[in-house]
């Protein structure tokens, strides 16, 4: 297999690189100063165990590729707001010996949130969900950090909607030879909304700063969680809880120091911190609010972190700027206006 990851950033950039160390055939797809400094000096991977300069091959999209060959994978790790132009954009490539991409070859959605699946079978007839526990760091161009050891990270993997098949686990097999805990199961999605519920957070981290008062701050989460989990039990979506992710992941995947690379903050932190213009709290808390919408679940603080985060991208102001006593207050308001 040839995996084309597409959007080489943090988890991109990490996914990417552990498989090419390992030996297998790796694209990289970037744009801007990062595809510049790619092709330059080739991927710069950072982990608590070496500093790795990897020479991995980087393009800016499918025409530098030409035709697709039978065995290539898609690994889509672009945020959830560009997916919908990325797999158009791939959509239609022709595949040696005939058929397009959208016809023949798989695509493994690698991000977070619970919409990309639905979005690319639209498109593709062969989807496979993956769920990311990767921390993870992309900053400068060409540079990404994994900070986690002695695994990378743990990438539970399976079909979408459901099920398990050849493909999925020879994807599972090549990743686990990466660096990766790679479980195979038949109820991905069950993963990934446990997931979702722990990326809540993440617009918390965008704009304020946790640490200013951690107990007030998981108080803070813990109700955009809370009302995440009565938004799906409403709804009838299973989702993994916390317990049983930290039964698998167990001691092989730790946080770890990078010297001279702090850990920073998580996606959406990340994406203010770059200036993007764009936030992906809308497939996050945006989420949410929308299962608690259809089912006539209440979720104020999710929708009001979404607002914020939205926000502050479009604005850009800086991550972490919003004092956190300030956030509160207005979690709390957001909360009575709701009762």
């Amino acid at each position: 297999m040839r995996y084309i990851i597409i959007g080489a950033g943090a988890v991109g950039g990490t996914i990417g690189g552990r498989l090419a160390e390992a030996g297998h055939d790796v694209v990289l797809v970037a744009r801007g100063a990062h595809l510049e400094a790619l092709r330059r000096d080739g991927l710069r991977l950072l982990t608590p165990e070496a500093d790795l300069r990897l020479p991995v091959p980087a393009v800016a999209g499918p025409k530098e590729l030409g035709e697709l060959r039978p065995d290539d994978v898609l690994v889509l790790c672009v945020k959830s707001q560009d997916t919908a132009g990325v797999l158009n954009e791939w959509a239609q490539v022709p595949v040696a010996g005939g058929g397009t991409a959208s016809q023949l070859l798989p695509v493994v959605c690698a991000q977070n949130g619970v919409e990309n699946e639905r979005t690319a079978l639209r498109l593709f007839a062969h989807v496979y969900g993956l769920c990311v526990w990767l921390p993870s760091l992309h900053l400068e161009p060409g540079v990404v950090a994994a900070h986690s050891t002695p695994q990378s990270g743990i990438l539970t993997v399976g079909r979408y909607p459901d099920g398990v098949d050849d493909t999925i686990k020879q994807i599972g097999h090549d990743l686990g030879e990466s660096r990766f805990d790679a479980p195979v199961v038949d109820d991905v999605m069950r993963w990934k909304y446990g997931k979702l519920l722990n990326n809540l957070g993440n617009a918390f981290e965008a704009v304020s700063d946790l640490t200013a008062d951690e107990e007030l701050a998981e108080r803070l989460v813990e109700a955009a969680r809370e009302e995440g989990i009565q938004a799906l039990n409403a709804a009838g979506i299973p989702f993994v809880g916390t317990a049983e992710r930290r039964a698998v992941q167990g001691d092989r995947m730790r946080y770890a120091e990078i010297p001279g690379t702090p850990r920073g903050g998580g996606s959406s932190w990340q994406s203010l911190a770059r200036g993007t213009g764009s936030i992906e709290t809308d497939y996050l808390s945006g989420e949410i609010a929308l299962i608690g919408r259809t089912h006539g679940i209440p979720t104020p603080v999710n929708e009001l972190m979404q607002r914020l985060s939205a926000r502050f991208a479009a604005t850009g102001r800086a991550p972490g700027s919003m004092p956190l006593a300030e956030l509160a207050e207005l979690v709390t308001r957001a909360q009575e206006s709701a009762t």
